[in-house]
């Protein structure tokens, strides 16, 4: 029988959310629920395993690991992309790296909610009615004739700028790839610049995927061009944003705060200051982590273990070239 290590499954539902029962009596599937930081205990936690199931890129394979795991044959990642597993290292190993689809629209569903609940302060209010506080003690900001800047316009971005519109907001987009004919297409405007973006929106979002041209993309210089009264959402990457920079610009009010899902350390430590700004919203990185999703993502988790076991592995991911 082949063993398989489920990790990083917080809830604890990879095995009831999905039908695995075409798997009984030929993998024997163990759930690890934690996040396992320390890379040697890792390695030694994951060495009898010939499959694993990795969450996103909550768990980094890169080569010394694979080199530690020589029972290793499977990996599956939930997504078709992956950028915390060397696809090299796993290839000369002779690892099959085999991915899975994704639901569409959770996180740009959850920029939002990072969004209304910043304009409207609505972790606040709810706090206080809970604890019995004054009713009505703030008084929120609508987005409608709102300017919203939308860095990144693909899929995830122009989801999020189409309800913009939808809710009568003047909608900017940039990308470096970002043509006017796609703008036509969604009803909004291109930036001429990043720059120009920034300095002109009430609301800016973020939906690029992380690389060597949007790490540090968002700096101390791109806060200080930003309004007063602006607010930043992060659901894309931690690294997209200088975390020292934002820090700063949040605790010396130069915008008027930031909806956080994504950081550069996952679990983020129990200390880190994100966890004591009351101009910041911060989720524990739920962009993805819904019903809909976990169910594409366990049940062609196990699709993938079949079909490979058949010796007909799908979705497989290859290096790039």
């Amino acid at each position: 029988m082949l063993a398989c290590a489920i990790l990083d499954d917080y809830q604890g539902i990879a095995t009831t959310i999905a039908d695995w029962r075409g798997l009984s009596g030929k993998v024997d599937v163990q759930v690890f629920r934690d996040h396992i930081f320390d890379r040697a205990a890792l390695a030694e936690a994951l060495q009898r395993f010939e499959i694993v199931v990795a969450m996103r890129e909550r768990t980094a394979f890169d080569a010394p690991l694979f080199e530690r795991l020589p029972n290793l044959k499977l990996l599956v990642t939930t997504g078709l992309r992956n950028a915390s597993i060397d696809l090299v290292a796993a290839e000369k190993r002779g690892v099959t790296v085999c991915g899975t689809q994704s639901a569409v629209g959770s996180t740009s569903e959850l920029a939002w909610g990072l969004i209304f609940s910043l304009m409207r302060d609505i972790p606040a209010e709810v706090a206080r009615f809970r604890a019995g506080g004054r009713w009505q003690a703030g008084v929120g900001r609508g987005v409608h004739g709102k300017t919203l800047g939308v860095v990144g316009v693909g899929n995830l971005g122009a989801r999020a700028a189409k309800a913009g519109v939808a809710f009568g907001m003047d909608v900017s987009g940039w990308s470096r790839s970002l043509t006017e004919e796609r703008c036509r297409e969604l009803g909004i405007r291109r930036a001429a610049s990043l720059d120009e973006l920034l300095a002109g929106s009430d609301v800016i979002t973020l939906h690029l995927t992380l690389n060597a041209q949007s790490r540090g993309l968002i700096g101390e210089r791109e806060f200080g061009l930003m309004r007063p009264g602006a607010i930043l959402v992060n659901t894309s990457r931690g690294p997209i944003v200088d975390e020292r920079a934002l820090i700063d610009a949040l605790r010396g009010r130069r915008i008027a705060g930031a909806g956080i899902d994504v950081y550069d350390v996952e679990p983020l430590p129990d200390d880190h200051p994100f966890r004591s700004l009351d101009n910041l919203v911060a989720t524990p990185h739920l962009g993805y982590v819904t019903e809909e999703s976990y169910r594409v993502y366990y049940g062609q988790a196990v699709e993938d273990i079949a079909a490979w076991m058949g010796g007909n592995p799908v979705r497989v991911l290859k290096p790039a070239g």
